[in-house]
């Protein structure tokens, strides 16, 4: 039997002006807003001011971590209408550095320890910052590793990192996110003589998402995501352990989601209450204010249907949004 072990970690987010972040491990976390600006990386003397172009087209290696999670991500965005990231290689070495202090620490984390080996900056702005990209411009964080009793292919390990990421109630944004531009960095160690994959990803740079806010992720037509989600650090409200996939309510940088009511119907018409957080409500501090979330508090059936309702406002007006999505048996 394969064992696996998802470091799913915390997520940072800063808006325009707004510092969102929140440390976890072992399994989890995301992100938390406040007013603060961030500060210029240690190392980074001259802030940069220009954002870095990105790539029209990928140049992750085929076959690998990076491609694999990228497509996967892409793909499960622009099924609900969320742009398209493209590759960006100053956030790539953000990344990729993040990722490697991780394994050479031992540690899963958002945040890096001045002094430490390895250090580039205490957040991802810090970091992007460190190797050149502009602070100023919007970014979503993630980190995790994932660590199992068998060795994988690099594809594998790439799109489970995705799945286990959007299956975490603070780490769907990644699947959201206002953003055009990413980072991805993947460092693999050893462990009881199999991989241990640390990894790291930044979405940068804020964009208008569309007229017809909010979206969801995942929306009508969506298949194959995971049944549940577990383990994040800090955990989800309402929660006693593994919960159900969540569900992403999302608007351009500058809007306000504030959620009502959220219900899941299975075949069987058996309604299921769901709990819904957003930037007001959430104990946490860690959700945005372009999203909101909502999920089950247990596990959903794999390979099933689900119907969607949800209601709420975005900037005082009200929305309401019904569809039906498939789980698939991805475990996370």
């Amino acid at each position: 039997m394969t064992i696996q072990k998802n470091f799913k970690l915390s997520m940072a987010a800063i808006a325009a002006s707004l510092l969102v972040a929140a440390c976890g491990g072992g399994g989890g976390g995301g992100g938390s807003s406040d007013a603060s600006p961030a500060a210029p990386a240690s190392g980074a003397s001259t802030p940069a001011t220009t954002t870095p172009a990105n790539l029209t087209t990928p140049q992750y290696p085929a076959d690998s971590f990076h491609l694999a999670a990228f497509n996967l991500l892409n793909q499960q965005r622009q099924q609900c209408g969320f742009p398209a990231l493209q590759e960006n290689t100053v956030l790539d070495q953000a990344a990729a550095a993040h990722a490697q202090y991780q394994a050479t620490n031992n540690v899963v984390s958002d945040f890096e320890t001045a002094g430490a080996t390895g250090f580039t900056g205490a957040t991802y702005a810090d970091r992007a910052a460190h190797f050149g990209y502009p602070q100023n411009t919007g970014s979503v964080g993630v980190s995790g590793g994932i660590y199992t009793n068998a060795t994988w292919s690099e594809t594998k390990y790439g799109e489970q990192a995705i799945f286990g990421l959007i299956s975490g109630v603070y780490h769907i944004d990644i699947a959201v996110a206002p953003t055009n531009s990413i980072g991805i960095g993947k460092v693999a160690t050893t462990y009881n003589g199999y991989p241990q994959v640390w990894h790291s990803m930044t979405l940068a740079n804020y964009q208008p998402v569309t007229s017809n806010t909010p979206l969801t992720f995942p929306c009508q037509g969506t298949t194959g995501v995971s049944y549940y989600g577990g383990g994040e650090i800090p955990t989800p409200p309402a929660t006693s352990g593994n919960w159900g996939t969540p569900v992403a309510v999302a608007g351009n940088p500058t809007d306000t989601i504030v959620m009502q009511t959220g219900t899941m119907t299975d075949s069987s018409s058996h309604v299921i209450a769901l709990q819904v957080l957003d930037s007001a409500t959430d104990p946490n501090k860690i959700l945005p204010k372009w999203m909101g979330v909502a999920y089950p508090a247990t596990p959903l059936s794999p390979n099933s249907q689900y119907t969607v309702s949800l209601t709420g406002t975005i900037n005082g007006v009200a929305f309401a949004r019904t569809f039906t999505f498939t789980t698939g048996n991805i475990v996370s």
